[in-house]
């Protein structure tokens, strides 16, 4: 599986992502999962071009995503179960500024 998420995870639910233009069901359930996880990390850690953003503004940036960038079922269920995705984050945080971003 490592491959099916690696090639398909920058695909996005309307068709409009790379490196295929795959949409929808065309998209392995894989790289469907990981891209939600894959945006929401990058949200919220630090990158040299920004500051972490807190876990409520990511969830809100994936949220809006749903149907458009992120197959709707599963940001359903992200959103379910978001609060583990923020424990995961807290357990594995990088930076402390990441930390107590995610904290508030």
């Amino acid at each position: 599986y490592a491959r099916e998420i690696a090639e398909t995870h920058q695909e996005k639910w309307d068709g409009t992502g790379y490196p295929y233009g795959l949409k929808e069901d065309e998209i392995p359930i894989s790289g469907r999962l990981m891209a939600i996880a894959d945006v929401y990390d990058a949200l919220i850690s630090r990158r040299v071009y920004k500051p972490p953003l807190p876990h409520s503004e990511a969830v809100r940036i994936v949220a809006e995503g749903k149907g458009s960038h992120f197959d709707p079922d599963m940001v359903d269920a992200f959103l379910e179960i978001q609060d583990q995705f923020r424990a995961i984050a807290l357990e594995f945080f990088d930076y402390e500024e990441e930390a107590q971003t995610l904290k508030s």
